[in-house]
């Protein structure tokens, strides 16, 4: 082994994505009515109509769909399935305009207490890495 190279073995992070964010995309963004981005509270859940048509979906969309058996955040998903944040964002916006996913924004007003933020940390601080491992708290 050369020096300064890394040990032999798998890598610790993982592989990086076989497709660059923007080609899964073709380049879009996801506003919402408003313009804005989908926030990453959002809460998303498949559709009974989003199941049915599973194995006729995307890599990505069926990945999300599949996910989304039980009700999770925008930043949960992008987590789980290693995908890019807007990524996800675009994929969710896509899946509710067809109706496989219902999309539930969160009250302004309560995604900006910080008891909701801190949960949020921790729930995502519970998500363990590739290897396993969870992640050091404050």
């Amino acid at each position: 082994m050369a020096e300064g190279s890394p040990p032999p073995g798998p890598d610790p992070v993982g592989p990086a994505p076989a497709v660059r964010p923007f080609l899964v995309t073709a380049g879009r963004v996801a506003p919402t009515a408003s313009g804005k981005p989908v926030p990453v509270e959002t809460q998303v859940v498949a559709t009974a109509e989003g199941l049915a048509v599973l194995d006729g979906l995307s890599f990505e969309q069926h990945d999300i769909v599949a996910a989304c058996r039980q009700p999770q955040s925008i930043a949960e998903l992008a987590a789980r399935l290693r995908l890019h944040l807007n990524v996800v964002r675009v994929l969710a916006e896509d899946l509710r305009a067809a109706g496989h996913l219902a999309v539930h924004i969160p009250d302004s007003g309560v995604t900006h207490d910080a008891s909701v933020l801190r949960r949020v940390i921790d729930a995502l601080r519970a998500i363990p890495d590739s290897r396993g491992v969870l992640r050091d708290s404050d």
